[in-house]
């Protein structure tokens, strides 16, 4: 009998439910479940609808009865920052915020009047975001004190999700290292910090690692859902998935992109690097599986493309705007870490605001506007390659692609140009893969990391793309 486990990914324009289990060594993928997601509005905050997520999980969940494949297993993951806080009932207080808002805006220099920005760089290694939890919840403190005090427990948004679902309360390493309150020394909550930032230290919960077994299901979600199965924890921070799931051979030192919304290009270290240099070069050191660092650096994404094909795209698939993208030779860069580019009113006239600026050909039309945006998305790897090469002291000779950019062809092409190394694209699937090579490590089915990378490695088509193509 083939045992199904159960990974939901959640991120920020969709979620999926997807079953795998093992064939002849290989791992193979379902999809049972679709459903939208996004930010909305809400009393003037930009939020996320948590309470409608649980119930697509859970519809998701009742699927896999239906189809008769129910899960051992199941895990959840989602993006990285964000969080909720329950009162002492374990009721939600306030919104699920979502790190979009503006509610963050200036609390890093209020951060700074308590610990200097070096001085918190060398102590978490985590790049600076305006939107990581450190600023979040000092946007709380300042303007809703109220919320803080009322909270006797925080939670990141997938650890919220897996206390829906079990009624039991873990915070999962990876997720917890993006909000910059993590030491990369002792690989826990870095109290003295919290306690110094007037944040109430006892909110936080014990750090749980991926392959954690949380518990069976509650009774009234099993009985909704039709069926009990463990709640096994994976690296609940996507980015901490997809990296599980990075196809390199043994034990060699890969740069991966994971591309999605967002990018993260990066490679793994076994120690952090805190130093004033990797600061400087805004590298991040987020938690992995087995204690790895994911050394990387956030990269804004095809979130521009996503935000461009609304505006002006409708009725388009990404492939067809990937297409007609390739057709156009207009030359214009845009810098796609800028922060005009985080939440811009229009994401299309934002950029064709900064062609303007610079006194470069300004796009016309939905070919031109992504054909900008993928070419400065393909220098920016290719420029961030670089500086990885430098800091680590290390040659990369390839770049894995993994995740949904994974499919698209005119980037990955540019990428392999811009940065004179083949292109490795694929699976796209690579964040529900590594989900899955959690829950199948902690089940002993794959052996170990090593033995997950080897799976999807002989599991998933891998595309090259060669520099001189």
């Amino acid at each position: 009998m083939e045992q199904y486990y159960l990974a939901i990914d959640i991120g920020a324009s969709s979620g999926r439910h997807i079953l795998g289990h093992l064939k002849e060594g290989r791992m193979v993928l379902e999809e049972v479940h679709r459903f939208p997601n996004g930010m909305v509005e809400e009393d003037g905050e930009l939020v996320w609808d948590v309470d409608r997520l649980f119930e697509e999980i859970k519809t998701g969940m009742k699927k896999c009865k239906e189809i008769g494949k129910i899960p051992v297993s199941a895990g959840i993951d989602t993006w990285g920052v964000d969080f909720v806080l329950l009162d002492e009932k374990d009721q939600r207080i306030g919104n699920a915020a979502a790190y979009r808002d503006g509610r963050t805006k200036g609390m890093d220099e209020e951060v700074y009047k308590i610990i200097p920005e070096k001085e918190l760089y060398a102590r978490t290694g985590i790049q600076k975001q305006s939107f990581n939890t450190i600023y979040q919840l000092m946007a709380l403190k300042k303007k809703k004190p109220e919320q803080l005090s009322k909270a006797r427990t925080l939670l990141m948004i997938p650890d919220y999700f897996h206390f829906l679902l079990t009624g039991k309360k873990a915070s999962e390493y990876t997720n917890a290292t993006t909000g910059q309150l993590v030491s990369p020394k002792t690989r826990d909550w870095d109290l003295e910090l919290i306690e110094k930032l007037g944040y109430p230290v006892e909110i936080f919960q014990k750090l749980s690692l991926p392959g954690t077994v949380l518990g069976n299901l509650k009774e009234d979600v099993a009985a909704e859902i039709g069926y009990d199965c463990k709640v096994v924890i994976p690296a609940t921070h996507d980015t901490g998935s997809a990296v599980m799931a990075v196809p390199a051979k043994g034990e060699e030192a890969a740069l991966y992109i994971s591309s999605g919304t967002w990018s993260l290009m990066g490679t793994e270290l076994k120690e952090a690097d805190c130093s004033e240099a990797s600061r400087e070069h805004n590298l991040t050191n987020e938690g992995g599986y087995d204690y790895r660092f994911r050394y990387l650096k956030n990269i804004m994404g095809l979130w521009m493309i996503q935000s461009v094909k609304k505006e002006i795209g409708e009725g388009l698939g990404f492939g067809e705007i990937c297409q007609m993208a390739s057709e156009c030779s207009i030359s214009s860069i845009v810098d796609c870490n800028d922060d005009r580019f985080l939440a811009p009113e229009n994401m299309t006239k934002e950029v064709c605001k900064a062609c303007q600026e610079t006194g470069q050909q300004v796009p016309e039309g939905i070919a031109q506007t992504a054909a900008v945006i993928y070419n400065s998305l393909a220098r920016c790897y290719a420029a961030t390659m670089r500086e990885l090469e430098e800091i680590t002291g290390k040659t990369y000779d390839r770049i894995h692609i993994v995740g949904g950019g994974a499919n698209a062809d005119y980037l990955n092409r540019l990428t392999a140009a811009a940065a004179g190394v083949p292109v490795y694209a694929g699976p796209t699937e690579a964040t529900a893969a590594g989900n899955l090579a959690a829950q199948m490590i902690a089940a002993g089915e794959l052996k170990d990391l090593q033995g997950a990378r080897a799976c999807v490695f002989q599991s998933f088509p891998i595309v090259e793309y060669l520099p001189e193509e």
